[in-house]
């Protein structure tokens, strides 16, 4: 498990005029991503990590910035990337990358479109698949039968596939979630993520028997002359989060 600094201060804004990993692929923060990326590409010796959840403790802790560089540095690597947006109760992975919403994952589900024909082209080798139409019961599409078949399917036909969850503080998605992928990310806060949101988080995702790979910590302060990234281990981890 890994914890990895660098993601500056003010990065979230980021999303809406472009992804830093696309805008700047040689600034320090992209860096981080491609670190990020390269741990979880090493991050299991038993299981290929394919299908990844990115989630948060709490609202508004940069985890859909977190989501759309991460599939950009995988894609930037020539993996053929698909990032879902799963928050279906408040998408933004459509406004973030600009394209349209007006079919998506909610209808996938429901059997009213098919995939190939949702599914938007956003580069070479990175695709999007939007949430669509808000439902009224977001955590029952997800832990449907048809979401099951729908990442084994994406898992099939792509090298990455990124979910961009709901944070786990407010409602179960993300729990479901993660308990059908290879591994789930956990976005917190510097200076306002408390750690009691923390613990709580990572006791919901230990009750689904979810593969936490990794913890990112989003907007930390960063002095470029010193390096700008640190990884702890599991052992490390555990003591902050107990």
């Amino acid at each position: 498990m890994l914890m990895v600094r660098g993601l500056r201060k003010g990065i979230a804004s980021q999303q809406y005029n472009g992804f830093i990993v696309e805008k700047k692929p040689r600034s320090m923060v992209s860096e981080a991503y491609k670190k990020l990326r390269t741990n979880i590409q090493y991050s299991s010796f038993d299981k290929e990590i394919k299908t990844i959840v990115v989630t948060s403790a709490q609202a508004s802790e940069g985890k859909s910035t977190v989501s759309g560089n991460l599939a950009l540095s995988f894609a930037q690597i020539d993996k053929k990337v698909v990032i879902v947006d799963c928050d279906l109760r408040k998408p933004s992975v459509h406004k973030n990358f600009k394209i349209s919403n007006l079919v998506g994952l909610s209808e996938v589900i429901t059997g009213q479109v098919n995939l190939g024909d949702t599914v938007q082209k956003y580069n070479d080798n990175l695709y999007i698949l939007p949430s669509g139409k808000i439902p009224p019961n977001p955590s029952e599409m997800l832990s449907s039968s048809a979401m099951a078949e729908l990442i084994e399917n994406l898992r099939d036909k792509y090298d990455i596939v990124i979910l961009d969850s709901a944070p786990l503080g407010a409602v179960a998605d993300a729990q479901i979630l993660s308990a059908k992928v290879d591994g789930t990310i956990l976005v917190i806060k510097a200076q306002r993520t408390n750690k009691e949101s923390v613990i709580e988080a990572k006791n919901f995702l230990s009750k689904v028997g979810a593969n936490i790979i990794g913890v990112v910590l989003n907007s930390v302060e960063t002095i470029k002359e010193k390096n700008y990234y640190y990884y702890e281990t599991s052992e490390e981890l555990r003591q902050v989060t107990e």
